[in-house]
């Protein structure tokens, strides 16, 4: 089995930049995914591992063995390696170089009756992880990122997300794109904007719903308000009129699975 002790080896100095580069991730086709969990969620939808790094004072060849994984390569990296990769110390000692998927509108498989959550130029890594994380917990069909401003395979989205970027369908798309996706496949679009707007749990999500939510900063493009079936708002009664956008989401996506009976 190979072994990389120093983190000034050409391999390893390369796994930096793909951490650290959009670009170099887009050229290389591939992405670095950290931890047990994460791994296993994302061998469970078809995730393809080429390579899996390993620091053998956490985690064992036994261990690594259990995990059914079948990268090209297995490599034993030395603890200085690791620390120069990893984000977290509770990772279970293991890293794993994947091959990127596909994230077009026209590979998503929606349900007779989906429920989609948008999001519009989100870019801040931990909101779109903790978005990831509510819709998973809600059992969505698909998250689509509309004009998306961060790429999705960023390590911080990755590891915010704790896996769950691997364990809900998602598409990227431009507002435009998305739109006519959404409207092609009958989907009702519901906007959450301040503008020409009704209480959000006045109306009906029961039936193919996206619920579609923008910046805190910005909020959605007019695009959004003029094409929606309806303008939602969640009434919001202290100083501020915004609240962050994951939680937003939440709000809203929980609403749609009340409706539905959970």
């Amino acid at each position: 089995m190979k072994q990389i002790t120093s983190v000034q080896n050409p391999f390893i100095k390369s796994l930096v930049q793909l951490q650290e580069k959009a670009k170099v991730r887009k050229q290389t086709g591939t992405f670095l995914i950290e931890g047990k969990r994460e791994i296993e969620l994302a061998l469970k939808v078809g995730y393809e591992l080429e390579t899996i790094l390993f620091l053998s004072d956490i985690i064992s060849e036994k261990q690594l063995n259990d995990l059914t994984i079948k990268p090209l390569n297995v490599i034993e990296i030395s603890k200085d390696v690791y620390q120069k990769l990893a984000y977290r110390d509770t990772t279970e000692g293991i890293l794993a170089i994947a091959k990127t998927k596909s994230l077009a509108l026209s590979n998503l498989k929606l349900s007779k009756n989906p429920l989609i959550l948008v999001g519009e130029s989100l870019e801040k890594p931990g909101n779109l992880g903790a978005i990831l994380r509510t819709a998973d917990a809600a059992n969505i069909d698909a998250v689509i990122i509309a004009n998306p401003k961060s790429d999705l395979y960023n390590p911080n989205i990755v590891r915010s997300s704790v896996g769950c970027l691997f364990t809900r369908q998602i598409a990227v798309g431009t507002t435009e794109e998305v739109i006519a996706y959404l409207k092609a496949n009958s989907i009702n679009i519901y906007s959450a904007t301040l503008q020409d707007s009704t209480e959000y749990h006045t109306q009906n999500y029961t039936t193919p719903t996206a619920l579609v939510v923008g910046t805190e900063a910005t909020g959605l493009s007019e695009k959004w308000r003029t094409e929606s079936t309806k303008n939602i708002i969640i009434p919001m009664q202290g100083e501020i009129d915004s609240m962050n956008v994951s939680v937003a989401a939440a709000i809203l996506l929980f609403e749609a699975k009340r409706q539905r009976g959970f």
